[in-house]
This record gives C-alpha cells, structure tokens and sequence, in this order.
C-alpha cells in the first residue's frame, strides 16, 4: 500500500491529482467513499481529478464521459480507466498501487 494523501487533503465530492512514480493518478472522496484512478481520461486525456464527482462516478470535465469511480469503466461506452483498492488509515489514505505495473 502507497499512502496517496491525507484525509483532508481531498474534500468531500471532490477529487485530487496526484503523481506516482510518474504516473498521473486522482484520488476522489466521495459520498460512497474513497477511490483512487488513473488521472488522464483515455478518450482524449482530460484530467480526471478536475471532473463532477457524483455517486460513485467520476465526470471528465473535457468531454463529458462518465467513468465509474468502483471499476473504472465508462458509462455506456467502452473507454475504461484503472481503478486502485484504497483503504483509510487514521488520517492518511492508502491505495494498492503496484509499482512496475505503473512503469508499463
């Protein structure tokens, strides 16, 4: 497990970005939980983090396409970003990252 950021660094409803191993990230709190993504939209690379936090999904604020924050795939489409368990410790929020999946 990472330790992504801290319970207050991510408000509820809304999602921050954040860089592992060079990897672009975004890890949103909310109403159902926390949840930890790639950062970069795959239809055309909008930043993730940045969207409409609803339920358990994520708006990308370039294009409109809706991700689920749960298993990252689009709603009605057939984009999917990857999605990370994530689990909160004290203040601090972990996300299961492996570290050579992120060099590939």
């Amino acid at each position: 497990m990472i330790r992504v950021c801290a319970v207050d660094d991510v408000p509820a409803g809304e999602g921050r970005a954040i860089e592992v191993d060079g990897r672009n990230l975004a890890v949103f709190h909310a109403a159902s939980g926390w949840y930890v993504t790639d950062g970069v939209c795959p239809h055309r690379g909008g930043p993730l983090a940045d969207g409409i936090v609803a339920d358990a999904s994520v708006i990308c604020p370039l294009h409109e396409r809706r991700f689920s924050l749960r298993d990252g795939r689009e709603a009605g489409g057939s984009l999917c970003v990857a999605t990370f368990p994530v689990s909160v410790h004290g203040d601090s929020v972990y996300a299961q990252i492996d570290r050579l999946a992120l060099a590939a």
